[in-house]
């Protein structure tokens, strides 16, 4: 399975417990690598046949930006549920949230989590 990967979408917005978290905005950085199978696009040169990276960064930030999520395990369950739904070509969705100014003696704090379209074989490393 092919990889699209797309680094350090730059969002800005409510994450967190902590009172302020639930009123000033942050930076959130997402990090998706997404498996699809690129030789259809390949073969055809058309973007309909690709997972189309652009509106998928733009959607990602925009999804993040509205959530105004609790938590960040809650913030990237849901995220990689809405690519997978959202992306028919996407086999399994490998998301990163991080919050780079949650923790003033680390450059970030975040979690990655790998979720599979139902039906399709899990990977042996």
């Amino acid at each position: 399975m092919d990889k699209v990967i797309i680094k350090n979408i730059q969002c800005f917005g409510i994450l967190g417990i902590n009172p302020d978290e639930r009123i000033n905005k942050q930076p959130i950085i997402v990090n998706l690598t997404l498996s699809a199978d690129t030789k259809p696009a390949a073969a055809s040169k058309n973007i309909v046949d690709a997972v189309n990276y652009y509106d998928v960064a733009v959607r990602t930030k925009a999804f993040v930006e509205d959530a105004e999520a609790w938590l960040v395990e809650t913030l990237v369950n849901d995220l990689a549920s809405m690519i997978l739904a959202s992306y028919p070509a996407v086999a399994k969705a490998i998301v990163r949230v991080e919050k780079p100014n949650a923790v003033e003696f680390a450059d970030s704090v975040g979690i990655e989590i790998t979720r599979r379209r139902m039906g399709q074989p899990v990977e042996i490393a």
